[in-house]
């Protein structure tokens, strides 16, 4: 693919998300959004983030990870734990939240790296078995984990908040175990949301695009081949598992600020997060970043779309799912797909002449 196709590709990505910022604008704006739309808006672009993010993954390395729930809990509660921490230092919300993100991001990385060096070695459904266990223990640990803060400074235990042996007076716990982080301000919005989504595309599709992108696919391509010609595979593993994982920990963030409440459940942050993330991945197809915009986006809005149809939606949730499978899998459709595209590009290609 040529440079001037790459930059319309990219073009073509960063408008759509651009114009559905301005769409959902402009429903506001006119009283068109219902309150239960408006809460979508947040998680519609933390699921987009984590699609996007494990697709690099997925997609571009070729490896199966199920651990990325474990690195957005990471970045979650990293980051409402500085919020928290500095609400008295740093008075701005706005200021505290963008630290936060850095933050969530820097610690899912540091993980991503640390757990890439001995997982990566290993292949298919070992790497996917290693990486799910990764995530449950994440939950597990941060369910089990108290900690508190007096004018002694911070203090730790994995019993209750009564063994933190804090001071009476000052002493105050900012993470309540299995109740998780409380009075987390809600800071996170859909425009901050829409432009960490454009920040993790610019991230991931310049990566794809560059030299080190494309030594990473082909070592999904031919692992033997690329390392013959001298491609240092633990090197390029390891960087896009630790910026997938960096990206995933942004997303959690983001999630961490759209609740007061944050808790490590398996409903936030289980096995069946991570799998749900895989699924957008696959339905959106594997290495194409637009479509994993789209499949997170669609699935995740259509369930509470059709909750007045208490009886019929996850009828036809289940039924979108198989139609996207078979528009994206099935070499009939594909061949389709390609005939539309073409004879699309031959009538534009005509008009213009």
């Amino acid at each position: 693919m040529t440079k001037n196709k790459v930059r319309v590709q990219n073009a073509v990505t960063y408008g759509m998300v651009i114009l559905f910022w301005i769409v959902i604008q402009v429903m506001d704006r006119t009283g068109h959004l219902t309150s239960l739309f408006k809460g979508l808006l947040v998680p519609l672009c933390m699921y987009a983030i984590l699609a996007v993010s494990l697709n690099l993954t997925v997609g571009i390395l070729g490896e199966l990870s199920l651990g990325h729930a474990g690195f957005m809990c990471l970045g979650a509660f990293s980051g409402a734990f500085l919020t928290n921490c500095l609400e008295t230092a740093v008075p701005s919300v706005g200021l505290r939240f963008f630290m936060a993100l850095i933050l969530g991001a820097v610690v899912a990385g540091i993980f991503g790296l640390l757990i890439g060096i001995p997982v990566l070695r290993l292949k298919g459904d070992y790497l996917a078995i290693v990486t799910l266990a990764f995530g449950e223990i994440i939950k597990n640990l941060i369910n089990v984990l108290y900690v508190g803060r007096d004018v002694n400074g911070f203090h730790f235990s994995m019993k209750d908040t009564t063994s933190l042996g804090m001071d009476k007076e000052t002493g105050v716990v900012l993470i309540k175990g299995a109740q998780g982080i409380t009075g987390t301000p809600r800071a996170a919005t859909f425009t901050i949301g829409i432009l960490l989504l454009l920040l993790t595309l610019f991230i991931v599709l310049n990566l794809i695009h560059s030299r080190t992108g494309r030594a990473i696919m082909s070592i999904r391509d031919n692992r033997i081949a690329a390392e013959s010609i001298g491609i240092h595979i633990t090197k390029y593993k390891l960087m896009a598992f630790s910026i997938s994982a960096a990206l995933a920990g942004m997303a959690g963030v983001l999630y961490a600020h759209s609740l007061s409440t944050l808790k490590a459940s398996s409903d936030n942050f289980g096995y069946n997060k991570s799998i749900l993330i895989l699924v957008f991945v696959v339905l959106g197809g594997l290495g194409n970043m637009r479509g994993s915009i789209i499949a997170a986006m669609l699935l995740t809005a259509l369930p509470e779309l059709l909750r007045g149809l208490n009886d019929y939606r996850m009828l036809i949730y289940a039924i979108v799912l198989i139609v996207m499978t078979i528009f994206n899998s099935s070499p009939k459709a594909i061949e389709l797909r390609s005939v539309v595209m073409s004879r699309l590009r031959g009538g534009v290609k005509k008009e213009v002449a």
